[in-house]
């Protein structure tokens, strides 16, 4: 029988900073590059894994409030981030909600979207590092 999850609260943190009050969306693509490990004599393509190819796009609503989305990305453009962390809810890290760690990735652009009669917003997409999920 097919499941699905609810999440009413998820979390999200860039390094110790939690954004999840001004989040509306976290898309994580956890890619392994696949390479070709043919030889002579094979009958069929053969992959194996080669190097990882993340990235991780979260929607926020802009805010220049002290400690919002502006003062917390504005000097992050173009730079590595060490860490960013996100979850289904702040409940105990385990199988049913496990932890997503993205580690050494990098933050090309800031571009927040002004619309005429409605909340500003932007969409952050941080490119490369390493992925892992925790459970405990």
């Amino acid at each position: 029988m097919a499941t699905s999850t609810y999440l009413s609260n998820p979390i999200v943190k860039i390094g110790a900073v939690d954004i999840s009050d001004q989040c509306t969306a976290a898309t994580l693509s956890q890619t392994t590059q696949e390479l070709q490990a043919n030889a002579f004599g094979s009958s069929a393509v053969a992959y194996v894994a080669g190097l990882q190819n993340n990235s991780l796009t979260i929607d926020l609503y802009w805010s220049t409030a002290a400690s919002e989305t502006y003062a917390t990305f504005k000097s992050l453009v173009g730079t590595v981030i060490a860490t960013i962390t996100i979850q289904g809810s702040s409940a105990a890290t385990s199988a049913t909600n496990p932890l997503g760690t993205l580690t050494g990735s990098f933050m090309p652009t800031l571009s927040p979207v002004y619309t005429l009669g409605a909340l500003t917003t932007c969409s952050i997409t941080f490119m490369g590092g390493t992925f892992a999920w925790s459970e405990a």
